[in-house]
């Protein structure tokens, strides 16, 4: 019997949990099986999901198809009709010990087949399963999952659930054992970092987690992933000001630049926000760098739409861009607005966003040459600067160790030192 294989489509979160269900699949004895772990932000992951089915299938013809994951738990029983798939779990059900040893003794009748419940009926999210997953070097470590909020473009809380935390001790506790393990680099995930709490006693944020976390463990790097600056809380804006190992790099969830556009996405901020925020955090911590989500060709966009995200990414001097040409996702509100922007318009307006995100992180290496950066090494070669910069280092090193060097100029989109 062989070990089961394991595909990951989409978010960090998937490989996380991908990192935890072959870890289950071990202990319960699964073998001689092909676990697809899908994403469905938009209407193309779901068709690359079908097509890596397909492709799985041919190229493993004795082994079971299982299908998991956001697409799997939003729309199971498309995906139980596929010749090709031999059982659908959802994503509650793919953290379930129970799960995988059902699954371990093949399947009984056709109820087996599809295993997945109603995701907004969870209130807690797994117990961590894994110590973090990554490279030699960085561990990620999920705090949250799922979202409470409803933006009209996004499936993703129909297929994650409402938003659950991990408890601060917990975490703490695991970033510890990370420590102890050798990891230099700690990066908080979820669905939507900045509601972790809500849900716990004492309504604690995101910041006390963050304060917690670097009193409480040796963690010599912190980062965090994906937040929404809306919801930036007190200490949070305390830890960027006065926690020199909480990283200077935030990626900001900002979709857009126009504030008709923001509304009619469900967005929770304007525009001005978002500059204000990015002004605050520079100020606090003049080395910060922002990375960002910006959808072009949403739903009624005009040119004068498009030109304010346009302007965005020098007004909060955004350097990673994540362009996102919009897709109409069947099941959410945006796909029944109304004045589409034709697909020829979207892409050319998705690519005037990257060239402009070229042209920014251009200007980011320009200013690093000549400065001095502590750098942590995820190859002998290669690392990454605090603020996330990719740099070649002309002398090897060793992989997983934080490094001091000088900035002697660029290759492509990294420095080099």
């Amino acid at each position: 019997m062989s070990a089961p294989k394991f595909t990951t489509l989409g978010c960090r979160l998937n490989a996380y949990e991908t990192e935890a269900m072959k870890a289950l699949a071990e202990e319960a004895g699964v073998g001689d099986a092909v676990v697809i772990n899908t994403c469905a932000v938009t209407a193309e992951a779901v068709r690359k999901a079908r097509q890596e089915i397909r492709r799985l299938r041919r190229e493993n013809p004795e082994a079971r198809v299982i299908v998991t994951g956001c697409a799997a738990q939003i729309d199971p029983d498309s995906f139980a009709q596929m010749d090709e798939v031999d059982a659908v779990i959802g994503n509650s059900e793919k953290m379930a010990p129970d799960t995988w040893a059902g699954l371990s003794n093949g399947f009984i009748g056709e109820t087996e087949r599809v295993q997945v419940n109603d995701i907004m009926s969870v209130t807690e999210t797994a117990e961590h399963l894994i110590d973090g997953f990554g490279t030699r070097s960085r561990a990620y470590v999920q705090v949250q999952n799922g979202c409470d909020h409803r933006c009209t473009f996004c499936i993703i809380p129909y297929g994650r659930g409402n938003s659950r935390s991990v408890p601060a001790g917990v975490v703490v506790d695991q970033i510890k054992r990370l420590v102890q393990q050798g990891y230099n680099e700690v990066v908080l995930t979820g669905v939507d970092l900045t509601s972790w709490g809500a849900d716990l006693p004492g309504t604690p944020r995101l910041g006390d987690l963050v304060m917690r976390i670097l009193k409480l463990t040796d963690v010599p790097r912190l980062r965090i992933s994906s937040i929404d600056s809306i919801e930036a809380d007190e200490n949070l804006m305390m830890a960027i000001a006065t926690e020199s190992r909480l990283m200077p790099h935030l990626h900001l969830s900002l979709q857009h630049g126009d504030d008709l556009i923001l509304k009619r996405m469900k967005r929770r901020h304007l525009r001005d926000d978002a500059i204000r925020f990015c002004e605050e955090a520079r100020r606090l911590r003049p080395e910060m760098t922002f990375g960002a989500d910006i959808i072009a060709g949403f739903p009624t966009e005009t040119e004068a739409h498009f030109d304010n995200s346009l302007k965005l990414v020098e007004e909060c001097d955004l350097t990673w861009l994540h362009v996102f040409p919009y897709s109409s996702r069947p099941g959410t509100p945006a796909a029944k607005i109304p004045n589409k922007v034709d697909g020829a318009t979207i892409k050319a307006r998705a690519a005037r966003l990257r060239a402009a995100g070229e042209a920014a992180v251009a200007r980011h290496l320009a200013a690093q040459q000549g400065k001095s950066h502590r750098i942590l090494m995820e190859a002998p070669d290669m690392g990454r600067t605090e603020q996330f910069t990719e740099v070649t280092l002309t002398a090897p090193q060793t992989e997983g160790s934080i490094v001091t060097a000088t900035i002697t100029g660029q290759n492509g989109q990294r420095l080099v030192a």
